[in-house]
């Protein structure tokens, strides 16, 4: 099913990712103690609507399912969960207090 780019993107930058300009929307995560990571995703800024292939496609480059990006988006997996997915996936290091 398709989604809307900019309820996509209003669900990725509450959940820690940066936008950066460029041909396309870019997103990098950054972590809890906002240190980039190298997990990211981008948009394009002619369409106003995802395919369901596309958004397939978003989902695995952020490390996750399509139905867990879809929570990601929609807001019951919160940041600290989803980064806690990506720890024990070991696609980012875990924070250190202090750091």
């Amino acid at each position: 099913m398709p989604r809307r780019r900019v309820d996509v993107e209003k669900g990725l930058l509450k959940k820690g990712f940066r936008r950066r300009e460029g041909d396309h929307h870019y997103y990098n995560y950054f972590n809890t103690q906002g240190k980039k990571t190298a997990v990211f995703t981008k948009t394009s800024h002619s369409h106003t609507e995802i395919s369901a292939s596309v958004i397939s496609l978003m989902a695995k480059q952020c490390k996750l399912s399509r139905q867990t990006f879809d929570m990601l988006v929609d807001c019951p997996l919160s940041q600290q969960e989803y980064e806690t997915l990506l720890i024990l996936g070991g696609h980012v290091s875990p924070v250190t207090p202090g750091e």
